[in-house]
Protein backbone atom coordinates (compact mmCIF):
# COMPACT_ATOMS: atom_id res chain seq x y z
CA UNK A 1 0.00 0.00 0.00
CA UNK A 2 1.36 3.42 -1.00
CA UNK A 3 2.49 6.18 1.62
CA UNK A 4 0.07 9.43 1.87
CA UNK A 5 -2.28 7.98 4.20
CA UNK A 6 -3.60 10.06 6.68
CA UNK A 7 -3.86 8.08 9.66
CA UNK A 8 -8.12 9.41 10.92
CA UNK A 9 -9.19 7.46 7.43
CA UNK A 10 -10.09 3.99 7.36
CA UNK A 11 -9.00 2.01 4.54
CA UNK A 12 -9.99 -1.37 4.31
CA UNK A 13 -7.06 -4.09 4.45
CA UNK A 14 -9.51 -5.65 1.45
CA UNK A 15 -8.95 -2.34 -0.70
CA UNK A 16 -6.34 -1.67 -3.27
CA UNK A 17 -4.42 1.86 -2.93
CA UNK A 18 -1.80 2.13 -5.72
CA UNK A 19 1.32 3.93 -5.52
CA UNK A 20 1.54 7.41 -4.85
CA UNK A 21 -2.01 7.53 -4.24
CA UNK A 22 -3.38 10.20 -1.17
CA UNK A 23 -5.85 9.41 1.23
CA UNK A 24 -7.25 12.57 3.06
CA UNK A 25 -8.40 12.88 6.77
CA UNK A 26 -11.57 10.81 7.48
CA UNK A 27 -11.55 9.26 4.25
CA UNK A 28 -13.49 5.91 3.67
CA UNK A 29 -12.13 3.43 1.30
CA UNK A 30 -14.01 -0.05 1.44
CA UNK A 31 -13.84 -3.52 0.87
CA UNK A 32 -13.27 -3.84 -3.10
CA UNK A 33 -11.82 -1.05 -3.80
CA UNK A 34 -9.42 -0.62 -6.48
CA UNK A 35 -7.17 2.67 -6.91
CA UNK A 36 -4.69 2.87 -9.45
CA UNK A 37 -1.76 5.07 -9.21
CA UNK A 38 -1.61 8.50 -8.21
CA UNK A 39 -5.17 8.86 -7.49
CA UNK A 40 -6.12 11.55 -4.62
CA UNK A 41 -9.25 11.07 -1.91
CA UNK A 42 -9.62 14.39 -0.11
CA UNK A 43 -10.98 14.38 3.53
CA UNK A 44 -14.15 12.79 4.35
CA UNK A 45 -15.12 11.27 1.01
CA UNK A 46 -16.12 7.79 0.88
CA UNK A 47 -15.48 5.16 -1.73
CA UNK A 48 -17.20 1.88 -1.49
CA UNK A 49 -16.25 -1.50 -3.43
CA UNK A 50 -16.67 -3.31 -6.21
CA UNK A 51 -15.19 0.22 -7.49
CA UNK A 52 -12.35 -0.02 -9.78
CA UNK A 53 -10.46 3.67 -11.09
CA UNK A 54 -7.74 3.45 -12.95
CA UNK A 55 -4.55 6.66 -12.29
CA UNK A 56 -4.77 10.33 -11.39
CA UNK A 57 -8.38 10.17 -10.12
CA UNK A 58 -9.19 13.26 -7.93
CA UNK A 59 -12.28 12.84 -5.24
CA UNK A 60 -12.58 15.85 -3.79
CA UNK A 61 -14.44 15.80 -0.16
CA UNK A 62 -17.73 14.45 0.82
CA UNK A 63 -17.74 12.37 -2.77
CA UNK A 64 -19.67 9.35 -2.41
CA UNK A 65 -18.97 6.76 -5.02
CA UNK A 66 -19.90 3.07 -5.28
CA UNK A 67 -22.61 3.14 -2.95
CA UNK A 68 -25.43 0.63 -3.78
CA UNK A 69 -28.00 1.99 -6.38
CA UNK A 70 -31.39 4.29 -5.66
CA UNK A 71 -33.76 1.15 -7.44
CA UNK A 72 -36.30 -0.64 -5.31
CA UNK A 73 -35.74 -3.63 -7.55
CA UNK A 74 -32.20 -3.98 -6.09
CA UNK A 75 -31.58 -7.21 -3.79
CA UNK A 76 -28.11 -6.72 -2.75
CA UNK A 77 -26.40 -8.31 -5.94
CA UNK A 78 -22.85 -7.78 -6.69
CA UNK A 79 -22.65 -5.28 -8.75
CA UNK A 80 -19.79 -2.72 -9.70
CA UNK A 81 -18.49 1.04 -10.83
CA UNK A 82 -15.78 1.16 -12.99
CA UNK A 83 -13.81 4.54 -13.86
CA UNK A 84 -11.18 5.18 -16.20
CA UNK A 85 -8.22 8.15 -15.86
CA UNK A 86 -8.00 11.33 -14.67
CA UNK A 87 -11.65 12.02 -13.46
CA UNK A 88 -12.02 15.09 -11.39
CA UNK A 89 -15.01 14.70 -8.95
CA UNK A 90 -16.12 17.38 -7.33
CA UNK A 91 -17.84 17.84 -3.45
CA UNK A 92 -20.37 15.85 -2.87
CA UNK A 93 -20.62 13.98 -6.37
CA UNK A 94 -22.21 10.64 -6.14
CA UNK A 95 -21.98 7.65 -8.36
CA UNK A 96 -23.75 4.63 -7.86
CA UNK A 97 -23.37 1.08 -8.62
CA UNK A 98 -24.96 -0.82 -11.01
CA UNK A 99 -28.30 -3.47 -11.08
CA UNK A 100 -28.68 -6.71 -12.66
CA UNK A 101 -31.34 -6.11 -14.66
CA UNK A 102 -28.94 -2.96 -16.10
CA UNK A 103 -26.13 -4.88 -16.95
CA UNK A 104 -24.45 -4.27 -13.50
CA UNK A 105 -21.45 -2.20 -14.30
CA UNK A 106 -21.89 2.05 -13.40
CA UNK A 107 -18.79 3.07 -15.95
CA UNK A 108 -17.20 6.13 -16.71
CA UNK A 109 -14.64 6.75 -18.81
CA UNK A 110 -11.50 9.05 -18.62
CA UNK A 111 -11.00 12.87 -18.25
CA UNK A 112 -14.43 13.98 -17.26
CA UNK A 113 -15.13 16.70 -14.71
CA UNK A 114 -17.40 16.21 -12.54
CA UNK A 115 -19.00 19.48 -10.59
CA UNK A 116 -20.04 19.79 -7.29
CA UNK A 117 -23.33 17.98 -6.25
CA UNK A 118 -23.70 16.10 -9.97
CA UNK A 119 -25.50 12.76 -9.94
CA UNK A 120 -24.26 9.15 -12.29
CA UNK A 121 -27.22 6.58 -11.05
CA UNK A 122 -27.06 3.21 -11.85
CA UNK A 123 -26.06 1.27 -15.10
CA UNK A 124 -25.20 4.91 -16.44
CA UNK A 125 -22.10 5.01 -19.09
CA UNK A 126 -20.31 8.09 -19.33
CA UNK A 127 -17.73 8.60 -22.44
CA UNK A 128 -14.51 10.67 -22.23
CA UNK A 129 -13.91 14.31 -21.64
CA UNK A 130 -17.45 15.34 -20.77
CA UNK A 131 -18.22 17.86 -18.34
CA UNK A 132 -21.32 18.13 -15.76
CA UNK A 133 -21.57 21.16 -14.25
CA UNK A 134 -23.25 21.85 -10.19
CA UNK A 135 -26.09 20.12 -9.78
CA UNK A 136 -26.46 17.99 -13.21
CA UNK A 137 -27.97 15.01 -12.57
CA UNK A 138 -28.44 11.18 -14.39
CA UNK A 139 -31.20 9.36 -13.81
CA UNK A 140 -30.42 5.01 -14.48
CA UNK A 141 -29.00 3.88 -17.40
CA UNK A 142 -27.95 7.09 -19.17
CA UNK A 143 -25.44 7.23 -21.66
CA UNK A 144 -23.64 10.27 -22.22
CA UNK A 145 -21.01 10.49 -25.09
CA UNK A 146 -17.81 11.96 -25.52
CA UNK A 147 -16.89 15.20 -24.76
CA UNK A 148 -20.79 16.19 -24.21
CA UNK A 149 -21.36 19.28 -22.29
CA UNK A 150 -24.74 18.89 -19.11
CA UNK A 151 -25.33 22.22 -17.79
CA UNK A 152 -26.10 23.31 -14.09
CA UNK A 153 -29.41 21.66 -12.45
CA UNK A 154 -30.34 19.83 -15.71
CA UNK A 155 -31.57 16.23 -14.94
CA UNK A 156 -31.59 13.46 -18.35
CA UNK A 157 -34.35 10.81 -17.78
CA UNK A 158 -33.76 7.08 -17.42
CA UNK A 159 -32.65 5.36 -20.75
CA UNK A 160 -32.10 8.71 -22.58
CA UNK A 161 -28.95 9.35 -25.14
CA UNK A 162 -26.47 12.54 -24.70
CA UNK A 163 -24.84 12.47 -28.34
CA UNK A 164 -21.35 13.40 -28.26
CA UNK A 165 -20.37 16.97 -28.29
CA UNK A 166 -23.55 17.93 -27.23
CA UNK A 167 -24.70 21.42 -25.23
CA UNK A 168 -27.08 20.96 -22.58
CA UNK A 169 -28.13 23.99 -20.78
CA UNK A 170 -28.80 25.18 -16.99
CA UNK A 171 -31.75 24.05 -15.92
CA UNK A 172 -32.95 21.78 -18.67
CA UNK A 173 -35.46 18.54 -18.73
CA UNK A 174 -34.27 16.29 -21.31
CA UNK A 175 -37.15 12.89 -21.50
CA UNK A 176 -35.68 12.13 -25.07
CA UNK A 177 -32.22 11.89 -26.84
CA UNK A 178 -29.97 14.72 -26.55
CA UNK A 179 -28.56 15.49 -30.76
CA UNK A 180 -25.17 15.03 -30.72
CA UNK A 181 -23.53 18.44 -31.68
CA UNK A 182 -26.31 20.40 -30.69
CA UNK A 183 -27.58 22.90 -28.27
CA UNK A 184 -30.41 21.65 -26.09
CA UNK A 185 -32.51 23.78 -23.58
CA UNK A 186 -35.59 23.92 -21.61
CA UNK A 187 -37.95 22.37 -19.57
CA UNK A 188 -38.84 20.13 -21.63
CA UNK A 189 -35.90 20.53 -23.58
CA UNK A 190 -35.81 22.00 -27.21
CA UNK A 191 -33.19 22.32 -30.08
CA UNK A 192 -31.37 25.44 -31.13
CA UNK A 193 -29.27 25.12 -33.54
CA UNK A 194 -25.55 23.51 -34.01
CA UNK A 195 -23.05 24.34 -31.35
CA UNK A 196 -21.32 26.55 -33.69
CA UNK A 197 -19.03 27.85 -31.70
CA UNK A 198 -17.87 25.06 -28.81
CA UNK A 199 -16.97 23.12 -32.19
CA UNK A 200 -15.14 25.35 -33.49
CA UNK A 201 -13.11 25.82 -29.78
CA UNK A 202 -12.40 21.76 -29.99
CA UNK A 203 -11.25 22.49 -33.16
CA UNK A 204 -14.16 21.43 -35.81
CA UNK A 205 -13.56 22.42 -39.43
CA UNK A 206 -15.07 25.23 -41.01
CA UNK A 207 -16.43 22.79 -43.36
CA UNK A 208 -17.53 20.19 -40.94
CA UNK A 209 -19.75 22.70 -38.68
CA UNK A 210 -21.28 23.71 -42.25
CA UNK A 211 -21.88 20.61 -43.34
CA UNK A 212 -23.90 20.13 -39.57
CA UNK A 213 -25.74 23.40 -39.90
CA UNK A 214 -26.86 22.54 -43.40
CA UNK A 215 -28.48 18.66 -41.87
CA UNK A 216 -30.02 20.79 -39.21
CA UNK A 217 -31.52 23.09 -41.31
CA UNK A 218 -32.84 19.82 -43.02
CA UNK A 219 -34.00 18.31 -39.76
CA UNK A 220 -35.92 21.50 -38.39
CA UNK A 221 -37.27 23.27 -41.40
CA UNK A 222 -37.64 21.46 -44.58
CA UNK A 223 -41.30 20.45 -43.87
CA UNK A 224 -40.25 16.46 -44.25
CA UNK A 225 -40.80 13.89 -41.79
CA UNK A 226 -38.02 12.99 -40.25
CA UNK A 227 -37.20 10.06 -42.60
CA UNK A 228 -37.80 12.11 -45.31
CA UNK A 229 -35.48 14.66 -44.25
CA UNK A 230 -32.53 11.37 -43.30
CA UNK A 231 -32.37 10.29 -46.66
CA UNK A 232 -32.30 13.94 -48.32
CA UNK A 233 -29.40 15.03 -45.77
CA UNK A 234 -27.91 11.67 -47.31
CA UNK A 235 -28.02 12.69 -50.54
CA UNK A 236 -26.54 15.83 -50.05
CA UNK A 237 -24.07 15.92 -47.68
CA UNK A 238 -21.48 13.30 -48.21
CA UNK A 239 -18.15 12.34 -46.66
CA UNK A 240 -18.65 14.59 -43.48
CA UNK A 241 -17.92 11.90 -40.79
CA UNK A 242 -19.79 14.05 -38.45
CA UNK A 243 -23.03 14.16 -40.43
CA UNK A 244 -22.68 10.70 -41.16
CA UNK A 245 -22.66 9.69 -37.15
CA UNK A 246 -25.47 12.55 -36.94
CA UNK A 247 -27.62 10.61 -38.87
CA UNK A 248 -26.78 6.87 -37.73
CA UNK A 249 -27.66 8.51 -33.93
CA UNK A 250 -31.38 10.00 -35.33
CA UNK A 251 -32.17 6.50 -36.84
CA UNK A 252 -30.65 4.36 -33.92
CA UNK A 253 -32.71 6.37 -31.58
CA UNK A 254 -35.34 4.63 -29.11
CA UNK A 255 -36.62 7.44 -27.66
CA UNK A 256 -37.07 9.65 -30.13
CA UNK A 257 -34.38 12.62 -30.35
CA UNK A 258 -35.26 16.07 -29.01
CA UNK A 259 -36.28 18.42 -32.06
Amino acid sequence: MSRGIDPTSAVSPEAEVGEGCTIGPYAVIGPGVKLGPGCAVMAHAVLEGPLSAGSGNRFHSFVSAGTPPQDLKYAGERTEVVIGDRNVFREFVTVNRGTAAGGGVTRIGSDNLFMAYAHVAHDCRVGDGTIFANAATLAGHVVVEDSAIIGAFSGVHQFCKVGMHAFIGGYSVITQDALPFVKSVGNRASAYGINTIGLKRKGFSDQAVNDLKKAYRCLSSSGMNTSQALERIEAEIQGSEEVAYLVSFIRSSERGVIK
